[in-house]
């Protein structure tokens, strides 16, 4: 055999959503084969401290600690001569940096905030690794729903009425922007932070009571706010794996514990049902895939994504939610079920995530980063 691919799977983070990658990260390094796999766990606080621990520590179950102790800090270097993961050690109370790592691969377990908007991906590149998922370009306009919601409606992918406002708007009075809000469309509207996920900061709108309440609520996880046209709608979700050539799964229905699916009937409650495949007719199936596929590639994302539409339940009419680029991750994650109802089980996809990674890392290295003219360009 070859020798084992080094892997650094990196997981917590500095988002609303820590938690969730935290179970994400746990099914993940179940299904990665040791014997293919060198693994490093590297953990990364609430505040943002990056840890590691020593051989035989499980970083993932030390981290919720508020002192973690046993594990030492790290750093991924942003200088590509001074590649791969490095220990921060203290002996004697005399920091001693070591490299632990080079990192053929970084697998990022990261939603949300600095890690699933283009920020830790910016750091892989300038740091000239592999890593799973979409590169920055994908990564950003993915987080951002109103900048994404704009790309949509430029390439006729349908998606729902919004407007985005500012933390500073709604401080400096509120006024303005409910009758802005009202006007875009009748109640119920739906507020949310536009970089965030898991449902966490969304409030359903019935009244003006409501959209008080929401736009204060989202205001604290993000600076911009979603404010969006409610529906009547079925929650249906399409899996997306591939770089350049993706394809996309069967897709499935999330069918929520009461209005929506909000953070806690995802989490915290086993009512909510995931119904795969999805009830719908076939042409209905066929175009959510084609639109998961399309979006996809519109945004440059790679790897993996989750593709969330809304159908209206009186019309049919099918609107694109939004794009997941590091989805829910779990063994029982509608994305990975998903591909497990299309003929991929959880361990292959993760096989085949590592390996859509070097693809990607293998193009890269093609682009010319110098620019030398020759002679007969003269001075």
């Amino acid at each position: 055999m070859g020798e084992k691919l080094q892997v650094g799977v990196l997981f917590g983070g500095r988002s609303g959503e820590h938690a969730v990658s935290l179970r994400s990260a746990r099914s993940v390094l179940a299904a990665l084969d040791p014997e293919k796999y060198e693994l490093t766990q590297i953990g990364i606080t609430r505040q943002g401290a990056w840890l590691v621990g020593p051989p035989g520590v499980d970083v993932l179950e030390a981290l919720p600690r508020a002192d973690a102790g046993g594990l030492d800090r790290a750093f991924i270097s942003p200088d590509r001569t001074f590649p791969g993961l490095h220990r921060i050690s203290d002996p004697n109370g005399n920091s001693v940096v070591s490299l632990l790592s080079r990192l053929d691969v970084v697998f990022p377990v990261l939603h949300g905030t600095f890690g699933e908007d283009g920020t830790i991906q910016g750091l892989l590149e300038l740091s000239d690794l592999a890593y799973v998922g979409s590169g920055v370009l994908g990564s950003a306009l993915a987080m951002d729903k109103g900048v994404f919601k704009d790309v949509m409606q430029a390439n006729q992918v349908p998606v729902l009425e919004s407007l985005v406002v500012l933390r500073s708007e709604i401080e400096a009075g509120l006024e303005s922007i409910i009758q802005r809000a009202e006007a875009l469309a009748p109640y119920p509207l739906f507020t949310k932070p536009a970089n965030l996920g898991s449902s966490v900061g969304i409030t359903k709108c019935r009244g003006r009571s409501d959209l008080l309440e929401g736009l204060m609520d989202a205001a604290q996880y993000d600076r911009r706010i979603l404010i969006e046209r409610g529906i009547e709608g079925r929650e249906i979700e399409v899996s997306v794996l591939g770089n350049d050539d993706p394809q996309a799964s069967v897709p499935g229905e999330i069918v929520p514990y009461g209005d929506f699916y909000t953070y806690e009937s995802k989490y915290h409650e086993a009512r909510s049902r995931l119904v795969i495949p999805a009830p719908i007719p076939l042409e209905q199936a066929e175009l959510v895939r084609e639109l998961a596929v399309r979006a996809y590639s519109l945004i440059d994302c790679a790897g993996m994504a989750r593709v969330d539409f809304l159908m209206d339940k009186g019309s049919g009419e099918v609107f694109l939610n939004e794009i997941n680029t590091i989805p829910g991750f779990t063994d029982i994650s509608m994305y990975s079920k998903l591909w497990e109802a299309t003929g991929m089980p959880y361990p292959s996809l993760c096989d085949r995530l590592i390996e859509l990674a070097l693809e990607r890392k293998s193009e890269r290295d093609q682009t010319v980063r110098e620019y030398v003219r020759s002679e007969s360009e003269g001075v």
